[in-house]
């Protein structure tokens, strides 16, 4: 038994906005009734073509697909295309007062079906919708190879997915894309996909600092393994950091999350520090500051 806030059960039981818009300036549509969830939603802009003035969805699915969607179309009246485009999944779920974390992919196709009927609107070459699924992608804007053939799941989609929920697990995945909840045949690959978005895929070779480095590829490194070394390792303990400045060798970061005022976070300054050293520059120095 999920245990849903008050805010789903008020949105499943009183779901705002059902139906269609005949005259819609944007229609999104995702997932397929072949694996359980899909969604169709409308969009109308004002005259100017530039404010959503109206947003309907039609769903087949649970009762989070339902809250998703209602909460969706709630949170998109009013905004232009681009504000509309900043709400992520995260962002519904939020509105929802929090979803169970095994029904997070309804989240995440309500994202979906808008970025495709923005897509669509704006003249982005967008793959037709199967709505029977027969293996095809199951978020047409998504490109690349299909990893979960039980739901038509992408590479593309789910680095993406992974990357933006900063998600570190195989379980985590299918939660959040039903990938893998299938056969499981893919979850191999999954984490795989998981390892390379963390940043841990083994590249064969040990990596180097550079004996040489410009002030602008100094800057462009530290960045990269900040992002690449680092945050991800945080991610998986629930906190992360933020690069501040860069001065010379003077690195400011300041720590997010479970990091932020953690009495720990001297020692993993020192860990930051050591691995800019060991990839970048041995004369960089990590300060810690409040921004």
């Amino acid at each position: 038994m999920w245990d849903y806030t008050p805010t789903v059960k008020e949105h499943f039981l009183n779901p705002r906005n059902v139906g269609d818009i005949p005259d819609a300036d944007a229609v999104g549509e995702v997932g397929s009734l072949a694996c359980g969830d899909a969604l169709k939603l409308y969009l109308k802009l004002d005259d100017n073509k530039d404010k959503i003035v109206d947003a309907k969805f039609q769903t087949f699915g649970c009762a989070s697909a339902i809250a998703s969607s209602s909460a969706l179309t709630e949170m998109v009246k009013g905004k232009t295309l681009d504000e509309a485009l900043a709400i992520s999944n995260q962002d519904i779920a939020e509105f929802l007062g929090g979803l169970p974390e095994e029904k997070m992919h309804c989240s995440v196709m309500g994202q979906e079906a808008l970025e495709v009927a923005i897509a669509k609107y704006r003249g982005h070459e967008v793959a037709p919708h199967d709505h029977d699924h027969d293996h095809g992608p199951a978020y047409p804007d998504q490109e690349g190879t299909i990893v979960c053939k039980c739901f038509g799941i992408t590479d593309v989609f789910l680095k993406k997915v992974i990357e933006t929920n900063k998600l570190t697990t195989a379980e985590q995945v299918t939660h959040f894309t039903k990938a893998g909840g299938g056969c499981g045949g893919c979850i191999p690959r999954i984490k795989e996909l998981i390892a390379e978005v963390m940043g841990k895929q083994e590249s064969g070779e040990p990596r180097k600092r550079p004996e040489k480095l410009s002030n602008l590829k100094k800057m462009q490194m530290i960045q990269e393994v900040l992002e690449r070394d680092i945050r991800p390792l945080l991610w998986a303990d629930g906190g992360d950091l933020e690069l501040i400045d860069i001065d010379g060798p003077k690195v400011q970061v300041a720590f997010r999350k479970a990091c932020a005022g953690c009495a720990s976070s001297g020692y993993t300054s020192r860990v930051v520090e050591q691995k800019l050293r060991d990839l970048v520059a041995e004369d960089i120095v990590v300060e810690e500051v409040a921004a």
